[in-house]
């Protein structure tokens, strides 16, 4: 409470994401508990104070115990060395290894015997999270490749009008754009509905670092052979982005570890009848923008180890999308409601058959074709968060935001992922790019706000 630098020793060098084979463990002596073992790599193990580490504490138990290495004698314990990463270069990350370290029994964090459904919980908040790093890093790169484009003349003009750079740039847009409709209800999840966080949270863990990865890559195509030098364009800024971003897709869970998640729970969520009772609630306070949410109590009794075969997004698909064409048929231009009705039947016909999928191999959860149906979940779910940030902001928005071309581009550019032959509809491009443009000549942020009605400012309740 006084500031004092705190960490998480959960990983194992032999072990990694295998919790229950871990080894370090916390034995009763007296009023105390000896822990013996080593926790690598932890980030801030040197410089932290305090160590939440997770420990056996029985044959099948594990807990966590809050160790002060002040309060400890010097002699029963030590930090490794620092690891030398590829990225994030300036980041404590080492280890701790324990040696009979005496703490007294009540730096148990909460009851004995609850440590790896504390770390499950726990992981839910902290790789949500990860989606602003990974936000960040897409906003970073896409202006550094925005400079670029009007700064490097070929041709008689400038780089951006050859068009595979532009198709570059506009992609790489829109998977902001996605990755923002999808990470922000995650985030506001977290205080109105956290019992949904063992789904949704694994879906942006996965989703937004590969989308990330896959924008730093596409700029790094654009910067072509100056995305290779550490003098010019950017002046090296550009290449350390790509080395600190690459650690996002793996920490707080790898991609697979996420994607087994979703799979697990796939069974559950597509036999299950969609809830109509307060979802359309829930669905407006994680959508809507504009509302305020809910402050943050912490209380994790509320976080759930799955969603016991609940998801208000997927299961209410039908219903939002009878939702989106109806609205879009009265409130955005001709050609976009038109274009939606056909994106709809598209994106219909690929969740029918993940779902037959899901259903002719109930008990598969693990395979290779479990986790590319978990991925398909996963990008499916980004396409209905697209939907339910426009149906929840555009009245409120106006402008570029509400004629919902953007939204019949990022549809498209999700769709590419499961039919490559997809490309972005040509003429609802100039918008998007004029909003692009805009963003960029006044140093704001690449952002779907960026779209609304110009003149009017709009802020995320709570930033």
């Amino acid at each position: 409470l006084r500031g004092d630098l705190a960490c998480f020793g959960v990983s194992e060098a032999d072990h990694g994401s295998d919790v229950l084979s871990n080894e370090a463990r916390a034995e009763s002596e007296d009023d105390d508990l000896v822990v013996s073992g080593t926790k690598w790599p932890v980030g801030n193990a040197t410089r932290g104070r305090f160590v939440t580490t997770y420990v056996k504490t029985g044959a099948r138990d594990f807990s966590l115990v809050l160790v002060d290495k002040h309060a400890l004698d010097p002699a029963t314990w030590s930090v490794l060395p620092p690891v030398r990463t590829v990225g994030l270069r300036g980041h404590d990350l080492s280890g701790v290894s324990f040696d009979n370290a005496r703490v007294a029994r009540d730096s148990i964090i909460g009851r004995p015997g609850a440590g790896l459904v504390q770390t499950l919980k726990t992981l839910q908040i902290t790789r949500t999270g990860i989606a602003a790093l990974s936000l960040g890093t897409m906003d970073a790169v896409l202006r550094i490749g925005m400079d670029y484009t009007r700064e490097r003349t070929l041709y008689g003009g400038d780089i951006y009008q050859i068009p595979i750079i532009r198709e570059h740039m506009v992609k790489a847009h829109l998977d902001l754009l996605i990755a923002e409709c999808t990470s922000i209800p995650a985030a506001r999840a977290l205080t109105v509905a956290p019992e949904r966080l063992s789904l949704w949270s694994s879906i942006v863990k996965y989703l937004v670092p590969v989308v990330g990865e896959e924008v730093v890559a596409s700029i790094g195509a654009v910067l072509a052979a100056r995305g290779y030098l550490r003098e010019g364009v950017a002046h090296g800024v550009f290449q350390k982005l790509q080395r600190d971003h690459a650690i996002a897709s793996i920490f707080e869970g790898t991609t697979h570890v996420n994607l087994a998640n979703v799979a697990a729970q796939l069974p559950f969520l597509v036999d299950s009848e969609p809830d109509g009772n307060g979802a359309d609630d829930v669905l407006a306070d994680l959508f809507c923008w504009t509302r305020t949410s809910p402050a943050w109590e912490p209380d994790g009794r509320r976080l759930q180890l799955t969603n016991e075969g609940r998801d208000e997004v997927g299961q209410r698909y039908e219903t939002i999308v009878e939702n989106l064409l109806e609205t879009a048929r009265v409130s955005a231009a001709p050609d976009v409601a038109a274009d939606l009705a056909d994106l709809v039947a598209r994106i219909s016909e690929l969740r029918t058959e993940l779902y037959a999928g899901v259903r002719a191999n109930p008990s598969d959860t693990t395979s290779a074709d479990a986790l590319r149906r978990a991925k398909r979940y996963c990008e499916i779910h980004a396409m209905i968060s697209c939907m339910l940030t426009w149906l929840h902001n555009h009245a409120e928005f106006g402008g570029a935001f509400a004629d919902g071309s953007w939204l019949v581009l990022c549809l498209e550019r999700l769709l590419e992922r499961a039919q490559p032959d997809t490309v972005p509809s040509e003429q609802h491009l100039p918008s998007l790019e004029k909003a692009m443009s805009r963003s960029y000549d006044q140093r704001g942020w690449f952002s779907l706000l960026t779209l609304a009605d110009e003149g009017r400012s709009f802020a995320i309740p709570g930033e």
